[in-house]
């Protein structure tokens, strides 16, 4: 409407002569312009009207922050935290954070295939950072494997998948992120836990508050511990009395090690190999969960991909991330292990890939199946809730393919007499739409 003004003729008209017809077109043309004001000062009246309001919707949402804080001083008091570090802690903390409040309102509507995930996880780079790392920092590893007994190329893996080596551990202050996740009351109470595992840290003097710094969800350090994490696996590898996880990095990978063997790594076994399976082989038995010897998988007429024999003693279960036509490995119970440190497959693939390239070993024999159409989150979603429909247990419909989700699809493929290789893709999920 504002173009009306500014129209190239308006000097025109303004100058012609003005009749009795022209009169009331100019009167007409005065009247839509009043109009036009009026509305426009209603709107930005309306704004400021509004405003102010909005100016005191964050003193107001600051202020139940500093309460919410405040509240916490009891709690804290009782794990033994005293009052100077509650405050020193709290210091400079007046509002939440509204950055890390928009992570947890970001949901992803596509999640990369596995074969563009780990083209980024193990890429050239950080395999050689790795070898360099690994070489310089030899007798520290070779101490934390005698120590912990755990491959130290898995723990050089975790590194470099957490923070690329210590290149970014995170530039949040800890403890901001967990007060503003608690007070927001994201995951419920499981961040005002963290928060005063924090405090507690930081009673116990082993990082000031300034230096303890992580990621938005209050992760910390070289290997990226949760406070509660910290309590349980942190070590004080050098004996000073201090368990630095930040700058330390013998304790950091010493902890990490002791996370790893707390879960039941075993001693001496790796974390699996990847298999080459024999032309038409019915995988359908064989659910991600189900362990069997190594002795049975060379029956079966599995060998491995790097050509060396199958181990003499073991079990392992059959994993086909991305089904028959993907790689194909054999995992250990230390895969298992590797998971607890990240429950996605994706992750726990990425290390144990890794730590075999930082080894020297070569990699990956079979090519994945690029060219398959996979499921968007909400599709993966979908796929839930129709396995659920169907009377699969896959818990919650979170968008997410874990074992539970693979174990059920594998069980419909079967019940349907196709090949059960748990492998979701859009071709199946139209299927599932119309099955009852």
């Amino acid at each position: 409407m504002l173009s009306v003004l500014r129209h190239p003729n308006r000097e025109q008209r303004r100058l012609a002569p003005i009749g009795r017809q022209g009169a009331v077109n100019s009167f007409s043309q005065i009247f839509r312009a009043l109009i036009i004001f009026g509305f426009l000062a209603l709107i930005i009246l309306a704004g400021a009207a509004r405003s102010p309001a909005r100016a005191q919707d964050k003193p107001a949402s600051n202020a139940a922050f500093a309460t919410y804080i405040q509240s916490l001083w009891p709690l804290a008091q009782a794990r033994g935290v005293t009052r100077p570090v509650f405050d020193a802690a709290f210091e400079g903390v007046s509002a939440p954070s509204q950055s890390i409040l928009k992570h947890t309102k970001k949901q992803a509507e596509f999640v990369k295939p596995i074969w563009d995930y780990l083209a980024g996880a193990i890429s050239q780079q950080r395999i050689e950072r790795g070898r360099a790392r690994a070489a310089e920092f030899s007798t520290v590893l070779s101490q934390i494997e005698q120590r912990y007994g755990v491959d130290p190329y898995v723990v050089m893996a975790i590194w470099g998948m957490e923070t690329s080596y210590g290149s970014f551990t995170g530039g949040e202050n800890v403890i901001r992120a967990l007060a503003t996740l608690a007070f927001a009351k994201y995951r419920g109470d499981f961040f005002r836990d963290e928060l005063l595992n924090a405090l507690q840290i930081l009673q116990q003097g082993h990082v000031s508050p300034a230096a303890m710094v992580g990621s938005w969800a209050g992760a910390m350090g070289q290997t990226q511990f949760m406070p509660s994490s910290f309590f349980k696996y942190a070590v004080d590898f050098d004996g000073d009395g201090r368990k630095n996880i930040w700058t330390n990095l013998p304790e950091a990978l010493a902890s990490t090690a002791n996370y790893l063997a707390q879960y039941g790594w075993v001693k001496g076994e790796t974390w699996g190999y990847e298999v080459i399976l024999p032309a038409g082989y019915d995988v359908s038995p064989h659910d991600p969960l189900k362990f069997r010897s190594f002795a049975q998988w060379r029956a079966d007429g599995l060998t491995r991909g790097d050509g060396e024999a199958m181990p003499s003693g073991g079990e392992a279960a059959l994993l086909l991330p991305s089904g028959v036509r993907g790689p194909a490995f054999l995992m250990t119970q230390n895969f298992r292990v590797i998971k607890s440190y990240n429950q996605s497959t994706f992750y726990a693939l990425g290390v144990a890939l890794l730590s075999d390239r930082i080894a020297g070993l070569g990699g990956l024999k079979g090519a994945w199946p690029k060219g398959d159409k996979l499921l968007s989150v909400n599709e993966t979603k979908e796929l839930q809730k129709h396995l659920t429909r169907l009377g699969f247990d896959v818990g919650e419909a979170d968008g997410r393919v874990g074992d539970k989700v693979q174990t059920a699809l594998r069980a419909w493929q079967r019940k349907i007499g196709v090949m059960a290789d748990g492998y979701p893709t859009t071709a199946m999920l139209e299927r599932m739409r119309k099955a009852r």
